[in-house]
């Protein structure tokens, strides 16, 4: 027999700290921090969003912390001033805040999964050889061979242009971002130059030598330290750059960074599982921030960006997510701080997707058991990089239930609707209604009273009925239709 969650009374205008349970115990209580007097530590919102941004790199997991730490032990050589070293520090942690944008680009130009792309490509130098190898390795994996070859007969034709395409995209976005979560200028600037070469051949702009930013030659070569020492040892690893010296890499720098990759100990240290506290001692990461509503709503706006950029059938969904979130709440009554953190659970609801190949969420047709085993992880994904922030592991767990049922049929764990807070109930219509009304790639948006109708059929076994109501209500007091995606502006 399906559940069917008890009636229980809403709120009215100022339901206080949050929901108090029906009698039956079908919801439980719920209470929302309040913000104000909170602070946090740089290091241990950078320490999550680094884990994110490995997701999405195909990396494993502590890829920016490691670079972080390769790039400060030259920091240290170099005698950097403090505050060269601070934003030599922001920059290495950062140095991925784009990479989410040119997923699904890599998985349609190369017919591929764009994490073992990513991850793979790195091991790829400026030879002509080793380029061939690498595409005819990786693209076009599981087609026909005709097929196939078309495919890799293409990409290699366009393939400085597609280079710079992908690239430029990924600098410019990560710049933004991080200037949406209020960096400095010359920690955007050193995220922008990221893949610049010393030779003037590298991308966006091709620029060489003394212009590339010192930030940007840093991370860049701890980035390939990081790589070629994890899978072929450290002194592979100093090979690599002496090789690349003066072409990739700054020849006055490739002697400080072998200097530090031939210290012995050097491996032990990076594959330490001390490393991140480490990291994360540095003076720059125990920088402590006063956390307002304003800094939270821009951290979780930056995240978003972060998020839906890694497919275009996601552009936009957070934000429209979080908008019809919002409209449910005001509908239900709650007060407007509770609002404004629902808000934010919608803009971070899917972040896990950031760990999902774009073979599997662009997938037009339907997905394998193992695709779909895959794509049930993004919650837990999301759960694990937002419990790392203090001040969003409340928004942690709502956000891992999102794909959870009232039956008890839903993912990741089952939950069923005695297990379910107003919130989750909330966060999951509202992600619904919007993969219903908008492009995905196995169905085009449904007209909005055919979406409605599929939701009517889903009461009390997928969705709550009241919430169900709620939003049916918001939307016919509002324009219709709010597909397109812009800056997200709630009206508190």
């Amino acid at each position: 027999m399906v559940a069917t969650p008890t009636p229980y009374s809403l709120p009215g205008p100022d339901p206080g700290p949050g929901f108090a349970a029906a009698s039956t115990g079908v919801l439980h209580d719920v209470t929302y921090p309040r913000v104000g007097g909170q602070t946090i530590q740089l290091g241990e919102l950078l320490g999550a969003l680094s884990h994110a941004l490995d997701l999405t790199e195909g990396q494993p997991r502590g890829h920016c912390v490691r670079c972080c730490w390769i790039g400060m032990q030259v920091a240290d050589y170099l005698h950097l001033s403090r505050q060269d070293r601070s934003d030599l520090y922001f920059t290495l942690l950062l140095k991925d805040l784009g990479c989410s944008s040119n997923a699904a680009r890599i998985s349609t130009l190369y017919r591929t999964d764009d994490l073992s792309f990513k991850r793979n490509f790195k091991f790829v130098d400026d030879t002509t050889r080793k380029k061939l190898d690498f595409l005819l390795q990786h693209t076009g994996q599981g087609d026909s061979g005709f097929k196939r070859l078309k495919t890799v007969t293409g990409v290699i034709a366009r393939s400085d242009s597609i280079a710079t395409e992908l690239i430029q995209t990924r600098c410019d976005r990560g710049a933004k971002i991080a200037r949406l979560m209020r960096f400095s200028e010359r920690i955007a600037g050193g995220i922008a130059a990221l893949d610049e070469h010393w030779n003037g051949g590298g991308h966006p702009a091709g620029i060489s030598r003394k212009d590339i930013s010192l930030f940007s030659r840093i991370a860049l070569m701890a980035q390939v330290t990081d790589v070629f020492a994890l899978q072929y040892g450290s002194g592979a690893a100093a090979d690599e750059l002496e090789s690349r010296a003066g072409s990739w890499f700054d020849p006055e720098l490739v002697p400080v960074f072998t200097r530090v990759i031939r210290t012995p100990g050097f491996y032990d240290t990076l594959t330490s599982d001390r490393l991140e506290t480490s990291v994360f001692s540095d003076p720059a990461a125990r920088a402590t921030l006063r956390v307002d509503d304003t800094y939270m709503d821009d951290i979780s706006y930056a995240f978003s960006k972060v998020i839906d950029a890694k497919s275009p059938f996601t552009y936009g969904h957070s934000e429209r997510v979080a908008h019809y979130t919002d409209m449910i709440c005001e509908t239900l009554g709650f007060e407007l701080p509770h609002r404004r953190w629902m808000v934010r659970a919608g803009l971070l609801h899917d972040l896990g997707k950031l760990g999902v190949s774009n073979a599997i969420l662009d997938k037009p047709g339907r997905l394998s058991d193992q695709e779909m085993k895959q794509m049930k992880l993004h919650p837990e994904f999301g759960y694990e990089v937002l419990r790392r922030i203090s001040v969003f592991q409340d928004i942690a767990d709502v956000v891992v239930a999102h794909h959870e049922r009232l039956d008890g049929k839903g993912y990741p764990y089952g939950l069923g609707a005695a297990d379910l807070t107003v919130e989750m109930r909330i966060l999951t219509v509202a992600d619904i209604f919007d993969a219903m009304t908008a492009d995905r790639p196995y169905q085009s948006a449904l007209p909005l009273e055919k979406a409605f109708a599929t939701m009517d059929e889903m009461q009390g076994t997928a969705i709550d009925p009241e919430i169900h109501r709620a939003l049916k209500e918001a939307i016919a007091a509002s324009p219709w239709p709010a597909r397109e995606a812009r800056p997200f502006s709630p009206n508190y």
